[in-house]
């Protein structure tokens, strides 16, 4: 069923075209995740299709009595009101206690706030979620969520995802979600809009799917290139030599996934990496022996021992509030330990990129050009040396971005060129707290390519499951002040479950009162979002595995058939159309065999949870 669209939308800003003669429909059970380089316009299409700003040519469409809910990237919460009125309106407090759903989403995103507190008085992270559970309390055909994950920790950005793929039954209502938590659009997109020079260019399947039709994209684009400079060349020896040229078009097989990233090196040399680590460190880098950090008495940190090696590349998770960045204070030796004691290795160089990026103060109207050009020296990253205009392109700035002051940067400029600047001065153990904040899709892969390459020792603090997973080879968990190793990564994280899953003071209470009287709607004693996931026979099992075991020799058979049918084809005459079409019919045929069996083993596969 349709609910909403575009039909030929223009939004014009003073510097450029945003959105140029777009359409595009949304029906009941469409997933959406939306990406695009900063500034392409994200947001813009949400609010156009939200029905907040009104496009400079063309129309939206609504079908009637649907109802649309907006998070914006900024509220516009009172902040004269309580969290209470703010979030829950006028609603009594015996309907949303009585109501599991409601007491859901005030439990996973409004644990630690009260709900009598004044808005006023909320941290940013505290307001932002706030204002998150208002819209999702609303009852919504369409849901548009802007940077939802924003503020969310690795557990809450968990929930938030549960939450939005178990909110509908299946084929009905529709979300639409701009973000560039890529672990997150996996998990709750089933297709993909990308927003680039004013155009919106739909993909199915998830984020990962969406990368490899990009990928696919790019090499068909680069092979019709490659083709038509090829024609090019056999026009020209045709022109010269007046003869009569003759060639054959064979269909060109799409690869797999499998054959797209056959040739792709691994992400890191680990080996090289950590060899060159230890000789700009040495032995020994920084260690931990019975840490324990207390505030007015309460412990913070709690006997943590740590060794922290030449090479190291390691994640830190933990709530917030666990205490994360006093950790990091006291590796780096700007947190004198309560008890303990820190010892840093004398070669140690810190490189720090912080939340606040205060390090661009200094700089104010200065221009980046300028800033760069006080480092004349080259470095080395990923295997190279580069200057430091080289690494700002390589992260996505143009030349006209050089000329533009520093205080003027977009905020994912900013991160980006801190982190070159950090980078330019050669530390040796480099510290990131939340370095993918403001980031797209495509610079969060720049920055974890640059990242890839670099020799040294790495810890990083990121509520981006995707990107911790992605440049850090061990994950530690912060929880009740005690640091532990995480061998089966988030996942093992996650297991361990929340300190406290219930909803904070006043609103606790009530609640709890209200559960006990009758109500309507959701019970008491219902757990929302419970399900069971039944336990295979041992029958069962075997019977899969033996169905896995033959696909598997099959497809090796096909995979012959398939080599053999393509040289065939490649050896047949090329004036002779009739046996060129059976070689090729016995090729496709071969391919739908190959297609069909390795959905038989991915079924399979996944009956048995591999």
């Amino acid at each position: 069923m349709f609910l909403l669209g575009t039909e030929k939308v223009i939004v014009d800003y003073p510097a450029k075209r945003v959105l140029d003669d777009v359409s595009l429909g949304v029906d009941s059970g469409d997933r959406i995740g939306i990406v695009g380089r900063n500034g392409d316009g994200k947001s813009t299409l949400l609010r156009v299709l939200a029905g907040v700003q009104a496009p400079d040519e063309g129309r939206v469409i609504t079908t009637r009595g649907v109802h649309v809910g907006l998070l914006a990237q900024t509220d516009t919460l009172d902040n004269g009101e309580t969290v209470r009125q703010a979030v829950l309106g006028d609603m009594p407090d015996y309907a949303w206690a009585g109501d599991g759903r409601i007491r859901d989403i005030l439990a996973g995103l409004l644990a630690d706030v009260p709900l009598d507190a004044k808005v006023g008085t909320l941290s940013g992270g505290q307001r932002r979620r706030a204002d998150l559970a208002r819209v999702l309390i609303g009852t919504w055909d369409v849901l548009m969520l802007d940077e939802p994950t924003n503020h969310l920790d690795i557990r809450g950005i968990t929930w938030l995802a549960n939450h939005l793929k178990t909110r509908w039954k299946a084929g009905a209502g529709a979300l639409l979600v701009v973000t560039h938590d890529r672990w997150f659009l996996d998990e709750v997109a089933t297709s993909m809009w990308e927003v680039h020079h004013g155009r919106v260019e739909p993909f199915e399947g998830g984020f990962s799917a969406y990368i490899m039709q990009r990928v696919e994209r790019e090499r068909l684009a680069n092979l019709a290139e490659a083709k038509r400079q090829n024609l090019l060349r056999r026009e020209l020896a045709w022109l010269s030599r007046g003869a009569r040229a003759r060639a054959t078009k064979p269909k060109f097989h799409v690869a797999t996934a499998r054959a797209l990233i056959a040739d792709v090196p691994p992400l890191r040399d680990t080996t090289e990496l950590h060899r060159m680590a230890v000789a700009r460190l040495g032995k020994q880098v920084v260690d931990l022996e019975q840490v324990t950090v207390a505030f007015d008495g309460e412990p913070v940190l709690k006997n943590i021992s740590w060794q922290i090696g030449a090479g190291d590349r390691y994640g830190i998770v933990g709530e917030n509030g666990a205490g994360k960045t006093t950790l990091l204070r006291v590796i780096r030796g700007e947190q004198e330990p309560t008890r303990g004691r820190v010892k840093i290795g004398a070669s140690v160089r810190f490189g720090v990129l912080s939340q606040r990026l205060e390090m661009l103060d200094e700089f104010g109207a200065d221009r980046v050009r300028t800033v760069i050009g006080r480092f004349g020296r080259r470095t080395m990253v990923d295997g190279r040396e580069m200057t430091p205009a080289q690494m700002l392109e390589q992260l996505g700035f143009s030349a006209g971005d050089l000329n533009e002051p520093v205080c003027d940067l977009s905020g994912g400029q900013k991160r980006r060129f801190a982190l070159v600047l950090v980078l330019l001065e050669e530390p040796n153990v480099l510290i990131l707290d939340e370095p993918g904040n403001d980031l797209d899709v495509d610079m969060l892969a720049a920055v974890e390519s640059m990242l890839d390459g670099w020799p040294g020792t790495l810890i990083i603090v990121t509520h981006d499951r995707y990107l911790m997973e992605r440049v850090a080879d061990d994950i530690y968990a912060l929880v009740d002040g005690e640091l532990r190793h995480l061998p089966g990564g988030i996942d093992e994280y996650l297991r361990m479950g929340p300190a406290s899953t219930t909803v904070s003071g006043q609103a606790f209470a009530v609640a709890a009162t209200a559960a006990s009287v009758p109500a309507t709607g959701t019970g008491a004693g219902e757990t929302a979002g419970e399900s069971g996931n039944p336990t295979l026979s041992g029958g069962e099992i075997r019977r899969l595995r033996k169905a896995m075991e033959s696909a598997e020799r099959k497809l090796e058979t096909a995979r012959t058939r398939l080599a053999k049918a393509e040289e065939a084809l490649a050896a047949a005459d090329p004036s002779d159309y009739l046996e060129l079409g059976k070689r090729q019919a016995a090729i496709d045929e071969a391919r739908t065999q190959i297609e069909e069996l390795e959905l038989e083993w991915l079924e399979a596969a996944e009956a048995l949870g591999e």
